[in-house]
């Protein structure tokens, strides 16, 4: 596991740091997303599907669980699993099923971490208690994920 922490001072700076990240990623992708209510999960996929000219189509999939969004670049399965007791409940919906057709983000998916691939990337955003606009994103690298160096 590598890890790695990257500082962001506003929205725009996420969506950029997002859209970088989206650059690199690929099909069987997986990136989990983790904090609190407002950290910056929502705004990061806003710029992780605007490097694929998608970022209009957001919506939140609260009560949906998961969200396609698909163009001829590519297909992204956006799921929120904050409702879903556990894993069990995630492979119940055919979650798992989702991980080689695309990629995948994963809003609270802690709650299902024995259900991911072996390879995934996990951010978790935290608050900054000086300025409201600032996040802290502790990024790791599980299993054989891309080296993101060259985008911190």
């Amino acid at each position: 596991m590598c890890k790695y922490k990257y500082v962001s001072n506003s929205e725009h700076d996420t969506k950029a740091f997002a859209k970088k990240m989206a650059s690199k990623l690929g099909k069987g992708d997986v990136i989990v997303l983790t904090g609190e209510l407002g950290a910056g999960k929502t705004k990061f996929t806003e710029g992780f599907l605007s490097y694929f000219g998608l970022e209009d189509e957001i919506s939140s999939p609260t009560f949906t669980i998961v969200n396609e969004y698909k163009n001829d670049k590519a297909t992204i399965y956006h799921f929120d699993v904050y409702r879903l007791e556990n894993s069990d409940e995630f492979y119940a919906i055919g979650g798992d099923e989702y991980f080689e057709k695309g990629i995948c983000i994963i809003e609270w998916g802690e709650t299902i971490e024995d259900a991911l691939p072996k390879n995934y990337i996990k951010i978790s955003f935290d608050k900054d208690n000086q300025n409201e606009d600032k996040r802290i994103l502790n990024i790791e690298t599980h299993g054989n994920s891309i080296n993101l160096e060259d985008i911190l």
